[in-house]
């Protein structure tokens, strides 16, 4: 069967190999994310029709939205780069990295972990450009490979009757989103409910009565309590009896609805991101504790970016050949952080520096970017500190900052050495205050 040019997606008013329909959000439980994926991992008939529209809905709710994005954005912070065989960056990849469509298509194939995967078509325009669209999830069976004309249909079209396809991730993955889905549920419910407790317990209520036998009384009444706003009434006859049991605790009913929202948007993050500090403020965080969910969260960027760079160099490079571009033998990679490359290399410095290894000047100059002064020694060498006054410490000990300013004049020998260590001591000191105050 020869293959066919593109797979058309729209709606019934057209002929389209996948006829899309609109999903069904709002109004969801947990009956209905069970029941979803019950149907979702059924070994001899799966289908994701309902718990895509489930993920539709949740995608709605605000702190899943936040850290994705921040995720995405984090992936996108450091830019890629095309390298040739021969080591250099090749600028027209550059020119086809920095278009809309390929960041895009960055985040799409990222979603693959969210959603379980993602099913790309690549094509190349009129005008030259490559371009691709995103098959609509609900009509891909990544098990069977087929393309499905409508959501529901149980047969559909293979894979291999259409080019450039790419199928990123696992076909029996139902991604991150199946592990978040319950918190998204409670925690909507929980607002609900706690919308409901204001709307009951956060107003006066007002009490109208009236003379059983006067009807036109009651109808005053009525006009007037609808007249005047939407907080609760209640309106019975003088001879008529009504008690309202109030909650015995408001104050603890509306800490039991926020902390369940807590405790939701933790999981959420502790899913996605890994960590909690760096999207809420916690009274028991520590910079310590920050600092060690924060490297969990670099370690997860870390990941992403491997991730990314494998679908690049072993799956889009083909296509890309098949496009016209050339993409023998070179590779995508991500650009290293040289600020944060330098700061790492400073301490590594500092730490051979303090265990005695002679470092020479010009070294630090030009690693660093530092500007030379006209006149300057061959090498810094770690000496013994010189005896000052009684119980004064060494000012380059326990991390204090060396001297910056009027620093000691140097005495050069004939051969251009120095005869004092306190030259060498204050270069390395103006070095590493200089970087640690850019970067701090």
């Amino acid at each position: 069967m020869a293959k066919k040019n593109k797979i058309t997606q729209g709606d019934s008013r057209s002929p389209h190999i996948i006829q899309l329909t609109t999903p069904r959000i709002f109004n969801i439980d947990i009956a209905d994310f069970v029941n979803s994926v019950r149907n979702a991992i059924s070994v001899d008939f799966s289908r994701r029709v309902r718990l895509y529209d489930l993920y539709e809905d949740i995608l709605q709710d605000t702190h899943l939205e936040s850290v994705i994005g921040k995720r995405k954005a984090r992936l996108h912070s450091v830019p890629i780069r095309f390298k040739k065989k021969n080591g250099e960056f090749d600028e027209a990849m550059d020119e086809v990295i920095e278009s809309p469509w390929f960041g895009q298509f960055i985040d799409d194939a990222l979603d693959a972990k969210f959603w379980g995967f993602s099913l790309f078509q690549f094509d190349k325009g009129k005008d030259g450009f490559i371009n691709y669209q995103l098959i609509n999830r609900k009509h891909v069976d990544p098990i069977e490979k087929e393309i499905l004309h409508t959501q529901y249909d149980y047969d559909g079209l293979p894979f291999d009757d259409f080019y450039n396809l790419l199928l990123v991730g696992k076909d029996r993955d139902l991604g991150l989103l199946a592990k978040v889905a319950p918190f998204v549920i409670y925690k909507r419910n929980s607002i609900g409910d706690w919308s409901q407790f204001s709307e009951l317990f956060g107003m006066p209520i007002r009490e109208y009565t009236y003379d059983a036998s006067d009807n036109d009384a009651r109808q005053r009444l009525l006009n007037d309590a609808k007249e005047q706003g939407a907080a609760s009434v209640y309106i019975h006859p003088n001879d008529a009896g009504m008690n309202l049991i109030e909650s015995g605790n408001k104050s603890g009913s509306v800490e039991v609805y926020d902390k369940l929202v807590d405790r939701c948007n933790a999981e959420i993050s502790k899913c996605i991101l890994g960590n909690t500090l760096s999207t809420e403020s916690s009274e028991n965080g520590t910079q310590a504790l920050g600092t060690v969910q924060k490297e969990g969260e670099d370690d997860i960027s870390e990941s992403d970016r491997r991730y990314i760079l494998n679908i690049l160099n072993y799956e889009v490079t083909d296509i890309f050949s098949a496009l016209g571009l050339n993409t023998s033998g070179g590779k995508f990679e991500f650009e290293k952080d040289e600020d944060e490359d330098k700061e790492k290399q400073m301490r590594i410095v500092q730490g051979l520096w303090q265990m005695g290894l002679p470092i020479p000047d010009d070294y630090l100059y030009e690693k660093f970017n530092v500007e030379k002064p006209q006149k300057s020694g061959t090498a810094l060498k770690r000496e013994e500190p010189d005896e000052g006054p009684a119980g004064e410490e060494d000012p380059l000990q326990d991390g204090q900052e060396g001297p910056q300013q009027n620093d000691p004049k140097v005495e050069e020998h004939p051969d251009g050495k120095d005869t004092t260590n306190k030259r060498s001591r204050s270069l390395f000191a103006r070095l590493f205050q200089r970087w640690t105050d850019f970067f701090v």
